[in-house]
């Protein structure tokens, strides 16, 4: 039994590389790349359950999946991206530094440290969903949240993971 973790499928904002606010809905070619891996996961099997972020571009991937698999999602805010505040909805090109090392909280957003905590908290409650099992769980979640999860509680080198 395994714990399977898959970003959200692409968004317009991922591509004009945009902060992405909340509320970021897939583009076509996502809800593409959603049906995509539904029909990979489908002809796989032995899901048992899926959990995804509740923001709209982690939901509707994981709801495609569950689609083909007549499974329900679970939902978790603990699987979300980290919080940005109000940096969300800017270009990375105008913020003059890397946003994803940064390690003090945006106005309105979320810490370093304190995401690598909650981060922390999802892998913990993952491991428990997935005790309860007798398939695979299937997480659908953020980029950034699977490579701190890489990096932290899983100890890979996230870039050699690819």
């Amino acid at each position: 039994m395994a714990i399977l973790l898959v970003r959200h499928g692409e968004t317009a904002l991922n591509v004009a590389r945009i902060m992405q606010p909340a509320d970021t809905p897939l583009s076509e070619r996502g809800q593409a790349q959603a049906r995509a891996v539904a029909q990979r996961l489908a002809r796989r099997g032995s899901i048992g359950a899926i959990v995804s972020s509740d923001l709209p571009r982690a939901w509707l991937t994981a709801q495609a999946v569950a689609e083909a698999l007549a499974l329900p999602v679970q939902t978790s805010a603990l699987l979300q991206e980290r919080n940005f505040g109000d940096l969300r909805g800017r270009p990375y090109d105008e913020l003059g530094f890397d946003p994803l090392v940064m390690q003090h909280a945006p106005a309105g957003g979320e810490s370093a440290a304190a995401f690598v905590q909650r981060v922390d908290q999802a892998f913990a409650d993952l491991l428990q969903r997935h005790a309860a099992l007798q398939g695979d769980l299937l997480v659908v979640t953020h980029g950034l949240l699977i490579r701190t999860m890489l990096a932290g509680p899983l100890r890979l080198d996230a870039a050699s993971v690819g």
